[in-house]
């Protein structure tokens, strides 16, 4: 998902969205915790964005709202690494989908003990010990049933798919040995580094900002 939460939208200067925006993400991005991920030489920005995850538990296809958390199995963090100069120049596969570009938590909360599943969570993504991104699940645009609703009209959905449900305001560059944490209430933390060492020219840190809040996404 992309644009999910009105203060990146407004952030971004987009336009509101009327529909959920979609894109795929490759297996071969997956990456571990604490696995490092790996800088394209050709890139000079990689950004982090932190998501709350949800991994489906049955074949999903033409979902009401009504019965789309029936489908799912659990929650999970994510970081939606984006190789943002590949993204500007439309290539949005290759910006998405490079190896290690999605470090996903294998601890899944399936809501047994911990209320709802889709209740509203806390999200905070940290670029070494400073919060960067700080938000809420409650505060997205389109929420998890609204989601799976729109994706399973047209694509079925089976056991293990993961679809990540956006990033709030607060994406930034991902400088050579940063430490990118993303917290979500409930369900822990993602922690992965980038490696120290060159990567080319015009790679700066973010140091220095501050965290973006998100207010309430009003439809």
């Amino acid at each position: 998902m992309g644009s999910n939460y009105a203060c990146q939208v407004e952030e971004k200067g987009r336009p509101w969205p009327e529909q959920p925006a979609l894109f795929l993400k490759a297996p071969n991005a997956l990456a571990a915790p604490g696995q490092t991920v790996l800088r394209p030489a050709e890139v000079q920005r990689l950004e982090y964005e932190g998501e709350l995850a949800v991994v489906i538990g049955r074949t999903a296809r033409r979902v009401t709202e009504r019965d789309a958390m029936a489908h799912v199995y659990g929650l999970t963090c994510a970081n939606d690494v984006t190789a943002h100069d590949w993204r500007s120049d439309g290539q949005w596969t290759r910006a998405k989908s490079a190896d290690t570009f999605l470090p996903l938590d294998p601890w899944i909360e399936t809501g047994d003990d911990d209320g709802p599943a889709d209740r509203p969570r806390a999200v905070r993504t940290r670029l070494g010990d400073r919060v960067v991104q700080e938000s809420d699940t409650g505060k997205m645009i389109f929420s998890v049933p609204e989601i799976l609703a729109w994706v399973t009209r047209w694509i079925t959905l089976q056991p293990g798919d993961v679809v990540l449900t956006g990033s709030p305001a607060g994406v930034g560059p991902m400088a050579p040995g940063d430490l990118v944490t993303v917290e979500i209430e409930g369900l822990g933390a993602l922690s992965n580094p980038e490696p120290a060492g060159p990567t080319g020219s015009g790679v700066s840190s973010s140091a220095g900002a501050g965290a973006s809040a998100c207010p309430r996404a009003l439809r």
